[in-house]
């Protein structure tokens, strides 16, 4: 065992223990609210605040497992394609946020908004928590996916950009680029598509320029790939920002998407979104379109998960 492959070891535990927090958290308000002794989020019903937060708890256990699957004997023996695409959008969601959650815990000691629900009026010690099992676990996925990856397909990793055949640029680089830049046009101020400029706050800024930053990255890296240039660019490279990249993209729209539609229909207080909706809709559909494309280049060009 290499010294790579015991940091990815250690990584993997060290994520396992973050997200518990977060979800014990989570199970502590769907009971407290059931019960009656806890709140449920502004603009939720108790129904909606207990459906949202059973999923992100279903989502934590998923998280805790992958960790655990990364570094365990029996993570060995599961299909490669589940774990891969687990680990592909665990990394997507928490590994491509690391800079948002990083500002968020320096701005304001905890109190982000990206569990998916959280109440902003919620004990400083829960925001801490809740902070602390993205960060572990983003910063645990970081380190222990790629030496998963590499231990199971370490020939997908050797070698040079320009080993491989080449091919033209996949219709899902274009996408995932264009979508990004309407991202980093918000984020620097634009108004085009923008129905509510007041629910512009900084946290929408930051994480707009954070995803659109992804969504270039990875459209980039997986147009390097399918066009084997530059020739002598290390493969890992143009592949953990592809792979990082695309999981941005499928995975925060995928998540996005059916709560964008569901406070339209249900107009919850509170809850708008400052874009049009039917520019955000066409863009979610669309992210999510270009990242499940760019994983199945990255993964026919270089990975093979049998």
């Amino acid at each position: 065992m290499d010294r790579w492959d015991r940091v990815g070891r250690s990584a993997a535990y060290g994520a396992a223990l973050a997200l518990l927090p977060y979800l014990l958290i989570k199970v502590s308000w769907v009971v407290g609210s059931l019960v009656g002794v806890l709140p449920v989020g502004n603009g939720f019903g108790v129904a909606e605040w207990v459906v949202l937060n059973t999923v992100t708890i279903g989502m934590a256990a998923i998280g805790i497992a992958l960790a655990l699957a990364l570094v365990r004997p029996w993570g060995m023996r599961i299909p490669g394609a589940l774990v891969a695409f687990c680990a592909w959008v665990g990394s997507g969601f928490l590994v491509s946020i690391l800079p948002f959650a990083v500002f968020g815990a320096l701005l304001d000691g905890g109190g982000g908004s990206q569990g998916g629900g959280e109440d902003p009026a919620m004990p400083v010690w829960e925001g801490v928590l809740v902070q602390f099992s993205f960060l572990g676990m983003g910063l645990g996925l970081a380190l222990a996916v790629p030496a998963y990856l590499r231990r199971r397909w370490p020939e997908a990793f050797a070698g040079r950009v320009g080993d491989g055949p080449r091919t033209a640029s996949p219709w899902a680089a274009a996408v995932g680029a264009a979508v990004g830049l309407v991202w980093l046009y918000w984020a620097v101020g634009g108004t085009v598509g923008i129905a509510h400029p007041a629910g512009r706050v900084t946290d929408w800024y930051v994480l707009g320029a954070v995803s659109g930053f992804w969504a270039l990255a990875g459209s980039a890296a997986v147009g390097m790939v399918a066009r084997a240039r530059p020739a002598r660019l290390p493969r890992w490279l143009p592949l953990v920002f592809g792979w990082v990249g695309s999981g941005s993209l499928f995975a925060w729209s995928s998540w996005k998407l059916p709560i964008t539609l569901y406070t339209a229909w249900a107009d919850p207080v509170g809850a708008g979104r400052p874009e049009s909706l039917a520019v955000v809709v066409v863009l979610l559909l669309c992210a999510v379109a270009a990242g499940a494309a760019m994983l199945r280049t990255l993964v026919r060009t270089r990975i093979r998960v049998p």
